[in-house]
């Protein structure tokens, strides 16, 4: 398509990962709800930064993740989002600029601190994360780049950032201009609380702005209000074109022309910590999209990218993905 530079272009929460090894006994003294997110306060962040023990410092936020991990399969993205002129926030900016993403939003320069999620990983590899969303929701209307967002086949939305009114507006400002050049729009529900915040608003974008879908299973159960997972595959197949569905070691559910296409789990040896499982999963199916692959090779190159981050600490390859999939066979 003329006029497109970029395979994927993401809108998101710019944040800074805090990581930390701990017990289970830490997040019952804190009060931590394990394997979830928490909005947090300032001085609850303060506080649980202060508490991090061993703790890594690594950019983060779900949709740069995806970004930064389509990258590293050897596609062109580029990265939407706001960070505060702190040291935070420079250390977003040269992560995503050494990933060779261009980030150009311009940074808050009075207001909150650049938004920090400070996340727990516990022995069994779930991880808790207490995210304060500081400048990131600062990000309005005005910071979409029009220019940008035309320049990406794919428009990647995060829904983590539904949490405030003008960053709401932004989104759906965003996926307007998307439509409207002819691109498609993708949306992660990112979080099944998130889903119990915004399941309306969401439903009505599925519905009506969204090309493709991706949820994990709690997710797809909480956005149809069911335990049964058959179920609400049916109920979604009638909502939208494409999707995928992620189901930890059960693999994926990929719902396209046709029947729904069950595609198997990679292989791990260990599982480390499983940030950024659902983020690399998404980057991968979207970089086979961009490369017209069957869906369900799209689907084995998420589990692909998603084995290997939750392989090691933090939500961004260490071992380039086009590496991986070059030795699986599927790319050049």
């Amino acid at each position: 398509m003329a006029g497109i530079l970029y395979d994927v272009v993401g809108l998101g929460n710019a944040i800074v990962d805090i990581i930390a090894p701990v017990e289970d006994s830490f997040l019952d003294r804190f009060n931590i709800r394990k394997n979830g997110m928490t909005l947090i306060d300032e001085a609850r962040a303060d506080a649980l930064t202060a508490a991090a023990p061993e703790a890594r410092q690594l950019s983060g936020g779900s949709g740069a993740n995806t970004i930064v991990g389509v990258a590293s399969f050897g596609g062109t993205a580029a990265y939407i989002g706001k960070v505060a002129d702190d040291p935070l926030g420079s250390v977003f900016r040269r992560d995503m600029n050494e990933s060779g993403i261009p980030f150009d939003t311009p940074p808050l320069d009075h207001g909150p601190a650049t938004a920090r999620s400070i996340i727990f990983v516990t022995p069994d590899g779930a991880r808790s994360m207490n995210t304060y969303l500081g400048a990131s929701v600062r990000f309005s209307a005005e910071d979409v780049s029009a220019e940008t967002v035309k320049a990406g086949a794919i428009l990647y939305l995060e829904g983590y950032l539904f949490d405030e009114e003008p960053a709401k507006q932004a989104f759906v400002h965003a996926s307007e201009i998307a439509r409207a050049a002819g691109r498609r729009v993708a949306l992660t529900l990112s979080d099944s609380f998130c889903v119990e915040r915004h399941r309306d608003s969401f439903l009505h974008l599925i519905r009506n702005h969204v090309d493709i879908l991706f949820a994990n299973e709690d997710e797809l159960l909480s956005l149809y209000q069911t335990d049964d997972f058959d179920g609400a595959v049916e109920k979604l197949r009638a909502d939208t074109a494409l999707a995928a569905v992620t189901r930890s070691e059960k693999g994926s559910v990929v719902i396209g022309e046709g029947e729904p296409i069950h595609v198997a789990a990679e292989p791990v040896d260990k599982v480390v910590d499983t940030t950024g499982a659902g983020d690399q999963y998404a980057a991968g199916f979207m970089f086979g999209l961009s490369r017209e692959l069957p869906l369900s090779l799209c689907a084995r190159l998420g589990h692909i990218a998603a084995a290997e981050v939750i392989s090691h600490y933090g939500p961004r390859p260490e071992v380039a993905y086009r590496r991986l999939a070059r030795s699986a066979g599927i790319t050049n």
